[in-house]
């Protein structure tokens, strides 16, 4: 009972040390080097922060990272690829999303970048230190709730959309874990992750990002809101639903046969 109470007070600790940083006041007018300075900050602290909770421990926690890097960067890239592809691929061909115009954007391979920071961001938070802490300490169950939960609360605007939006969150983060799982390094969900949002935010304005991130393109759903996701657009559909379910359940069986080999 003492080592979960213990659990407990270091994962609130550390996710008290991340939420301070967000509060730091970026001083800058371009709002893409603004963008990018809000996503680096709290990025940093949550290494410094990752790096002095596993001192603490004196290195029985690890966040895997180095192991299987090349292989897992390289899987997540592809399963990234693929998924966005995918999922707007069958939304436009369908003419459940349709694109409706351009923007001109100033430094967009800044906002892309800062696209890419705040992944890394989340990553760590979501499935570093707390993830391995509690699957040690616990199990993976626990782990896996406790990560998704907090993902999820990560994503609030979701619930103001409606039920099927959440699902999408929830089943990102399932799959995204299994994706975790199976390539036993943090940089395979990092680079996923990290297309879809450069890809489908960024580039196509499907996906949501903080509300001051422009797009390169904007879509226009079509009046079938389970088909087209409506205002929330790809992440709102039922399209990527089904895709998530799918990458979610190839990824558990292999991330099943690849704690057998190890």
């Amino acid at each position: 009972m003492k080592r979960y109470a213990v659990t407990s007070l270091k994962v609130a600790a550390f996710f008290v040390g991340w939420a301070l940083t967000t509060a730091i006041t970026i001083p800058a007018k371009n709002p893409a080097v603004w963008r990018f300075f809000a996503e680096l900050t709290p990025m940093l602290s949550m290494v410094l922060l990752t790096v002095v909770f596993i001192l603490i421990e004196r290195r029985k926690i690890a966040v895997p990272i180095r192991e299987h890097a090349g292989k897992g960067a390289l899987v997540g890239l592809i399963i990234g690829t693929v998924w966005i592809g995918l999922a707007a691929g069958v939304l436009l061909a369908t003419h459940q999303l349709t694109i409706a115009g351009g923007n001109m954007v100033q430094l967009p391979w800044l906002w892309m970048l800062s696209a890419f920071v705040n992944v890394v961001m989340q990553e760590l938070l979501v499935r570093g230190y707390i993830y391995q802490l509690l699957k040690t300490n616990c199990n993976l169950p626990v782990a896996v709730v406790v990560s998704t939960a907090l993902f999820t609360l990560m994503h609030g605007g979701a619930f103001e959309a409606g039920l099927l939006p959440v699902a999408n969150v929830v089943s990102m983060c399932l799959f995204t874990t299994a994706l975790y799982e199976a390539e036993g390094t943090l940089l395979a969900p990092i680079m996923a992750h990290a297309v879809w949002n450069m890809v489908g935010g960024v580039i196509l304005g499907g996906v949501g990002l903080a509300d001051d991130y422009p797009s390169l393109f904007n879509m226009t759903p079509s009046t079938n809101a389970l088909l087209s996701g409506g205002s929330c657009k790809i992440e709102g559909s039922v399209v990527v639903l089904v895709l998530n379910v799918v990458l979610m359940l190839v990824f558990a069986i292999a991330a099943r046969k690849a704690t057998g080999m190890r």
